[in-house]
């Protein structure tokens, strides 16, 4: 725990004194509204952050399948036999995996191929996914 300063000691002290001469003039219903309604907003406040936190844990896992199959769609579109393995690769290392693919991966432009219509290296002799050049 860090050690405050005599001066921020003597702030916290006063305030601490000020707020129980406040209670102690207020009425009895009065200080357990201001309690009830002190509960309410801590209960709000932390019911938002946790609804916060939900969504972005949802949001990560979300964009973290969406990076995969990106990885397994452009490892088959550029011929590479072993698409399962990369997006595996991606999956168990993050951004250390997807910067080795990108790294790796063969590398032109990808075009439609006439018969299936998806993609293909330009550069390759067979598309990948029908097999006619």
């Amino acid at each position: 725990m860090p050690r405050l300063s005599g001066s921020v000691l003597g702030i916290a002290g006063v305030l601490l004194g000020l707020s129980q001469t406040v209670l102690a003039q207020m009425s009895p219903s009065r200080r357990q509204q201001d309690e009830e309604a002190a509960a309410a907003a801590a209960c709000a406040m932390c019911g938002g952050c946790g609804i916060a936190i939900i969504l972005l844990v949802v949001a990560i896992i979300a964009l973290n399948i969406a990076l995969l199959v990106w990885v397994a769609r452009d490892a088959k579109a550029r011929g590479m036999d072993s698409s399962a393995l990369w997006m595996l690769l991606v999956m168990f290392t993050g951004l250390i995996g997807l910067l080795i693919y990108i790294l790796s991966r063969p590398q032109g432009q990808l075009v439609s191929c006439p018969h299936c219509q998806n993609k293909r290296l330009q550069v390759s002799a067979k598309c990948p996914h029908c097999g006619n050049a």
